[in-house]
């Protein structure tokens, strides 16, 4: 059953050098806070998975603490590139970035996969693309059934998966409402899992008929951060804080800047920070 601890204690406990991780959210409920506290731990080595890699993995990118990432998309919604991103492919800074880019449909059918234990997906898919050109993971396989010749792709199995969701009960049962993306995918998928919320309740209001419940025997660990997902948005909760995307393309253009920014926002912050700057986003549409 999922335990309730605070942010750090999940991170130590469930994040470790080397691994696999995966820190979903589709266009809101990313796991910021989270993202956070991992590079506050100094987490290296890590091969990082996302559908739409954004400004979270920029700043883990940019710090140094990924090897690697596979993907179906990566830059700055409605702004523009990843710079730190940009830098670490094609100059090797902060180190060597390996890619390996996919489509959003490979990448949605190999996290089910890799929820049913399965080995890889099948779909219907690349077809006249050049992708498979340069990605070796991107194979065919023939349907003994009908002869059909499909895309197949590994599943995705990460060792962790992180999300941000809105609530979770006192026995850590989730409720995602919204954009549900691929969240509910990459929990059953991984070996371990950290789910940041909005808040703790003694029950879980009726859901919305777009939401999804992840039970508590689905998930490892569950940590109360109000505002945990800014500057994305948490339906029901604060909005996007557009301002800030678009600053980030200012801050992240230059190595200085950037790592002055990561040491004064994220290195000597802390979760709390992030409520107080959900409440200032939030107010300002009231």
């Amino acid at each position: 059953m999922a335990r309730i601890m605070s942010l750090a204690e999940a991170v130590e406990e469930n994040v470790r050098d080397g691994d696999t991780v995966a820190m979903e959210g589709f266009t809101h409920l990313i796991p910021y806070a989270a993202g956070h506290e991992v590079i506050r731990q100094g987490r290296k080595d890590l091969f990082l998975v996302r559908m739409t890699p954004d400004i979270l993995y920029d700043q883990l990118i940019g710090v140094g603490a990924a090897r690697g990432m596979k993907f179906s998309w990566g830059g700055n919604p409605g702004v523009g590139s990843l710079h730190r991103f940009r830098d670490a492919v094609e100059n090797q800074w902060p180190r060597p970035l390996e890619i390996e880019e996919h489509s959003h449909a490979a990448m949605a059918n190999a996290y089910e996969a890799g929820a049913g234990n399965l080995p890889f997906a099948a779909f219907r898919g690349y077809i006249g693309a050049d992708l498979p050109k340069v990605n070796l993971n991107i194979r065919s396989v023939t349907c003994p059934f009908t002869g059909e010749v499909l895309a197949a792709v590994p599943a995705i199995r990460p060792d962790v998966t992180i999300i941000h969701a809105q609530r979770a009960d006192r026995n850590g049962n989730v409720l995602i409402e919204g954009i549900v993306g691929v969240q509910k995918e990459a929990v059953l998928a991984a070996r371990r899992s950290i789910v940041t919320v909005e808040e703790i309740v003694d029950e879980l209001s009726p859901p919305s008929p777009n939401s999804v419940v992840l039970p508590g025997w689905a998930v490892t660990a569950v940590a109360h951060v109000p505002g945990g997902a800014f500057p994305s948005y948490a339906h029901g909760y604060y909005p996007r804080s557009n301002a800030f995307y678009i600053r980030w393309d200012e801050i992240a253009r230059d190595r200085e800047t950037f790592t002055a920014w990561i040491r004064e926002n994220v290195l000597a912050a802390k979760p709390e920070d992030f409520a107080r700057h959900a409440a200032k986003t939030a107010a300002k549409v009231a």
